[in-house]
């Protein structure tokens, strides 16, 4: 889990946001965040791939349950 990772789950937790790619990297910025667009549809594809974020048909990403899981440290090593 890098920082981006973090960062990127914080803020669709906290926001209880769905958002494709672009919308995500212009508002985490917005917020503060430098990360790049391209950062971000990296990590997007990475915690997609293990679990964290969920993506629905049209693109658009929220995080899972195992995210929220992970921001609260209620995860067994097992789980990550």
């Amino acid at each position: 889990m890098t920082l981006s990772d973090s960062i990127v789950l914080e803020f669709l937790a906290k926001h209880d946001l769905e958002l494709p790619p672009k919308a995500l990297s212009v508002n985490l910025n917005r917020h503060g965040h430098d990360i790049g667009y391209s950062t971000v549809q990296l990590r997007l594809s990475n915690l997609e791939e293990n679990g964290y974020v969920e993506k629905s048909d049209t693109g658009y990403y929220e995080i899972s349950e195992k995210g929220r899981r992970w921001l609260n440290h209620e995860l067994d090593e097992d789980d990550i």
